[in-house]
């Protein structure tokens, strides 16, 4: 009997001793990463939104007034005949009608100094634009004339 009371006492022993390891060893813990690498940030710029400048209206369509014909940064396209310039070089249409584009000779002031600037490799040759035109639509003459007065 006593035999078997060392061995239980011998087991309780070595079970409270592995209970004592095992209480150690979680409390050991291992710590993560908690957050994701950052990566660069040195090209974060030059992602801005395209503006989708150029024609709006092909030639030949057929235009309302105050229809967009085209957008730009600079000074690609000309108003002509019932075509407006808005103030940031947008060209819209005045009156209803049928869009056409033409490519005309243009003489600049070259006085001017923007002119000088921009075009002063070409003085002496012949510049052309392309000018944005609106043919207005033909009235439908249905009215009947009555009497005079």
């Amino acid at each position: 009997m006593a035999a078997l009371g060392n061995i239980i006492t011998s087991s309780l022993q070595s079970a409270k001793q592995m209970l004592i390891i095992s209480e150690s060893v979680s409390w050991t813990t291992v710590r993560n990463a908690s957050k994701k690498t950052g990566g660069s940030t040195r090209n974060k710029g030059g992602h801005a939104r395209p503006k989708h400048r150029g024609w709006r209206v092909q030639d030949g369509h057929f235009v309302q007034a105050g229809t967009i014909l085209a957008t730009q940064l600079t000074t690609r396209f000309h108003p002509g005949l019932n075509v407006g310039w808005g103030r940031n070089g947008t060209l819209f249409a005045l009156e209803a009608g049928k869009v056409m584009v033409t490519c005309e000779q243009i003489d600049p002031k070259w006085e001017n100094s923007w002119v000088q600037r921009n075009y002063n490799d070409r003085m002496g040759q012949k510049i052309y634009k392309k000018h944005f035109n609106v043919i207005p639509a033909p009235q439908h003459h249905v009215f009947k004339l009555i009497e005079k007065v």
